[in-house]
């Protein structure tokens, strides 16, 4: 397949923030990076109907990003994903003894121990900005699913300890 005109340079300049993105979504960097390369072979494909020249946030990142969505959506009905993930990893070497103060690295954590949809609606409402209403078309859910798993999540990282007064500002 032949490279569309413009999708390398699209590609270069949103793939960073496409992976943050990701990463909140999936609560993982790596499958954050996986749904990143997924969904960018999904926007490849259907480049030529997409708006890579409006206004904003292109229709090729907005599509991008609904794809990422949707596979997140869809992946906490997964039962196995082939892996047996571990809370610490065997070997320390060259960690960054900082990043459990980090800001960002606190939030992913936080995050990523929620189920994957109450994880979408959170990172949609709170990263993305978007209205409950928004969000509720946007997954082809009722209000009301998108108002119970917001506060499903909310109320699951205030009893794990994982919401503290840092955050509490922005998740009321």
């Amino acid at each position: 397949m032949k490279e569309p005109e413009g999708f390398r340079g699209f590609v270069e300049s949103r793939y960073a923030a496409l992976v943050r993105f990701g990463t909140l979504l999936c609560g993982d960097p790596g499958r954050g990076e996986d749904a990143v390369q997924d969904a960018l072979l999904k926007t490849l494909r259907a480049w030529d109907r997409l708006d890579v020249h409006g206004e904003g946030e292109t229709g090729a990142e907005a599509y991008t990003r609904t794809v990422m969505t949707h596979a997140a959506w869809r992946s906490a009905r997964r039962r196995w994903w082939g892996e047996r993930p571990t809370a610490e990893l065997p070997e320390h070497a060259g960690a960054d003894e900082y990043a459990a103060a980090d800001t960002a690295d606190a939030v992913r954590r936080a995050l990523a121990a929620l189920p994957a949809q109450q994880r979408v609606v959170l990172v949609l409402r709170y990263w993305g900005g978007l209205s409950e209403a928004e969000i509720a078309e946007q997954l082809s859910c009722s209000l009301g699913t998108v108002k119970s798993r917001a506060s499903r999540a909310i109320a699951a990282l205030r009893a794990g300890g994982l919401l503290d007064e840092t955050f509490e500002g922005g998740a009321r």
